[in-house]
Formats: C-alpha cells, sequence, structure tokens
C-alpha cells in the first residue's frame, strides 16, 4: 500500500518521536523511506539566485540525513534514501513527493497553537492543504 514514504524530518527533537512510528509502520508494509529536510535559512532561500556556496548549516544537514539513514539501513531492513532541498517547507516537500511518486508523507507535529503556528508557521497544515497521497503526523511527547 505504501510503497515510498517520504520522512520529513527537521533536524531537532521531534525526529525522536517520527522516526520510531513510522520506521515501525515501513517494515510492517516492507516500504522504502526517503528521509527529506528543507533547509530555508537565508542562504538556502537565495543559494541559486545568487549562486552561493553551501552553508555550514546545509552541510551540517546533509549529515544529520546521511546519520540517520546510515542508523536505519543498520537497524533495520529497510531502504533509505536522502535529500536535502531548499526553499520553503510546505512547497519542497510537495514538489519531492510529486517527483518521487510517494504513497505517504510522514511529519511530526511541533504542537504549536495560534500564535506558535502565527510566529513559526505550520508546514503540516499547509502541507495538508495540497497533498494528494495521505499524511501520517506523529504529536510531539507530551509530559505526564
Amino acid at each position: 500500500m505504501y510503497r515510498k514514504i517520504l520522512v520529513a524530518l527537521d533536524t531537532g527533537s521531534s525526529d525522536q518521536e517520527l522516526l520510531p512510528a513510522i520506521t515501525a509502520l515501513a517494515t510492517l508494509m516492507r516500504s522504502e523511506l526517503l528521509l527529506v529536510h528543507v533547509a530555508d535559512g537565508w542562504a538556502a532561500r537565495n543559494f541559486d539566485q545568487l549562486k552561493l556556496a553551501e552553508s555550514e548549516e546545509m552541510k551540517q544537514d546533509l549529515d544529520y540525513l546521511e546519520t540517520t539513514a546510515a542508523r536505519l539501513r543498520t537497524d533495520t531492513s529497510l531502504t533509505v534514501s536522502v535529500r536535502l532541498v531548499l526553499g520553503e517547507p510546505p512547497d519542497q516537500l510537495l514538489k519531492v513527493a510529486a517527483e518521487e511518486n510517494i504513497d505517504l508523507i510522514a511529519l511530526a507535529s511541533h504542537g504549536h497553537r495560534l500564535i506558535g503556528d502565527i510566529i513559526h508557521g505550520s508546514t503540516i497544515d499547509a502541507v495538508r492543504h495540497k497533498a494528494t497521497v495521505p499524511l501520517f503526523v506523529v504529536p510531539p511527547k507530551r509530559a505526564p
């Protein structure tokens, strides 16, 4: 059913909630994982038009993706690939999903409400309105 799953990583603590959940599903479904991070800093957003060199942040993001993929390949029998893209997260995630024939998009929620969404934006909200495939959303871990 879900042959290829796009896993949107933000290189933060929410990845630690998302990865075990989506890995379990992917193992059951025998899915391939595509780990994606959208670099959205100033250098990433202006990379092409200003012909910029890769920023240190972009290098760290790619290293994070590669390290995470290597760990998943070692710990599971899954096929895992990575992709670092640049720009607006919702737009880039949807673009990659279309290009890669993704069957499911997995994201972690940060639990922002109203003001937090206004300040930080809501990638999930923007993606869910335009996605043509199902979303798998993992909520943040709540303190008891």
